[in-house]
């Protein structure tokens, strides 16, 4: 027999929901021997989430019972078999009234059907709960509830004994409630341990995007916020917010890492420091791409692991790219040293994307480039938060002494150029390349705006870009005119860098 202390303790402890990310936010899971609201409307994957903290509780030796109301136990089983889940032992309850059935035997004409219905419903529940003796129950749902009851007093009545009643079993249960009847009903919010709202939204191109909150749970320090989520094949996937401060640990200091190229090592004052942000901005075609490209490669020569997060090139468009500038990623992506994930903007939410990273950085990448913010952007056309996500994001990559590289395109080729989104202020380097003509050639020329870590050149310096890669010339002092977007060479061309038979 257990003792008071050991009860308590036991108590105490969470329910995991069977969905890593929900127990994350839950701060461990649901509180055992309570009652919960999961509301959303229909579609939102209440049900999946409903079948998912059973078959949690399954793995563990706990009996569940999914009481139905709203669906047949033919359709919940369909459901789990899209899944690849199979309910063996799992009981389920297929909760049909008399007076819900089409027999007409049951019809009643001296009492009025609802009194009959809802007594009916609420005594067979209860027997079944007496009978099962479950750990884990899913009501589904608690509309019909609300509708049997006809009256915002008898409902709540009623879903009060039965939680009281469902407590004393200790059993820890989720009312699932669709909302269908009254959006902005509130009544059950008082009476449940915790409250789990779902959210759908559609955009105007792209897929859905899905996101819950919790907005209640007594006694237990739980994330706010939304956090976006996914129904795929196998069931809820959760992505909880990220949030720097959680990770708060200074990454240990470290010299400079070299991008390979030792005149823009120079340029940056020795390289770029572990835990900062570099962004690399400039107009289309101007090799920012290309430069990341270089400072990955010498990534992968020192033995790092390497993230690239490309939303703009398939994983072979720029493996073909990078073996045209003699750059040979292909064995380090088939090592999985080198990660490259395609991101498709119109179908991957903020939330799916920064899980991503953050399971890459777990499994040890010390390198990540995003390639290009243009493209995060676009990820994210509903949302009007992009700097505070990227603050998270890059506080997050600095406390793990990550190396991030963003590209970042501006509008325009030549003349004043103009950046979608301002993002200098919260990146740690900020490096420029533009466009300059001389000697009757259009060339390229960066430079080295900002870096918070130590000093670095406040020269210009050419570089050019071919078969043999990338190439960094000296620095020029006759350059004028570079911050205002018109960069112009007056000095001779004898000090530019000559093109090679590739070049030319």
């Amino acid at each position: 027999m257990m003792d008071a202390v050991s009860q308590e303790l036991e108590d105490d402890r969470p329910v995991p929901s069977g969905i890593a990310g929900l127990d994350e936010i839950l701060a461990g899971g649901f509180s055992r021997g309570s009652v919960h609201l999961v509301e959303g409307a229909p579609g939102t994957g209440k049900t999946t989430l409903g079948l998912q903290f059973l078959l949690d509780g399954r793995e563990r030796g706990e009996r569940g019972l999914y009481v139905t109301l709203s669906e047949t136990k033919r359709e919940l089983m369909r459901s789990a078999r899209t899944h690849g889940w199979s309910l063996d032992g799992i009981d389920i309850f297929e909760l049909v009234p008399p007076e819900l059935t089409l027999d007409p035997e049951q019809e009643q004409t001296l009492v009025y059907a609802s009194d009959l219905e809802l007594g009916e419903t609420v005594a067979m529940v209860r027997k079944e709960v007496e009978r099962v003796k479950p750990d884990r129950v899913i009501f589904d749902s608690v509309s019909e509830i609300r509708l049997l009851s006809q009256g915002s007093l008898r409902y709540r009545r009623q879903v009060l004994a039965l939680k009281n009643f469902l407590s004393l079993q200790n059993c820890t249960t989720l009312f699932l409630d669709d909302l269908t009847q009254q959006a902005e009903e509130t009544s059950l919010h008082s009476m449940v341990h915790g409250v789990v709202r779902l959210h759908q939204t559609a955009l105007q191109f792209g897929g859905d995007r899905r996101r819950l909150q919790i907005s209640k749970l007594r006694g237990r320090e739980y994330k706010g916020g939304f956090h976006d989520f996914v129904i795929r094949k196998g069931g809820l996937r959760v992505f909880p917010r990220l949030i720097a401060a959680e990770h708060d640990k200074d990454a240990a200091a470290t010299p400079p890492v070299t991008t390979g190229i030792v005149e823009l090592d120079a340029l940056l004052g020795g390289g770029l420091s572990r835990g900062t942000s570099t962004l690399v901005m400039g107009p289309s075609g101007t090799g920012k791409s290309s430069l990341t490209l270089h400072v990955v490669a010498a990534a992968l020569e020192r033995g790092e692991r390497v993230l690239v997060v490309s939303f703009d090139e398939t994983r072979r468009v720029l493996l073909a790219r990078a073996q045209g500038l003699s750059i040979d990623l292909e064995a380090a992506a088939a090592e999985g040293r080198l990660a490259l994930e395609h991101i498709d903007p119109a179908e991957l939410s903020p939330g799916e994307m920064m899980g991503m990273i953050r399971q890459h950085v777990e499994a040890g990448a010390q390198m990540v480039v995003l390639d290009s913010l243009t493209g995060y952007q676009n990820a994210m056309p509903e949302e009007s938060y992009l700097i505070l996500h990227m603050h998270e994001l890059l506080s997050y990559l600095g406390q793990k002494g990550v190396v991030t590289l963003l590209v970042l395109a501006q509008h325009g080729l030549v003349g004043p150029m103009q950046s979608p989104v301002d993002l200098t202020y919260i990146s740690d380097t900020v490096l420029l390349l533009r466009f300059f003509e001389a000697g009757g050639r259009i060339r390229r020329a960066l430079s080295v705006m900002k870096k918070r870590t130590g000093p670095h050149e406040e020269t210009i310096r050419e570089f050019r870009i071919g078969s043999e890669g990338l190439r960094v010339g000296p620095a020029l002092e006759q350059f004028h005119g570079v911050l205002t977007g018109v960069p112009a060479f007056s000095g001779p061309t004898s000090t530019l860098l000559e093109p090679k038979a590739d070049e030319a």
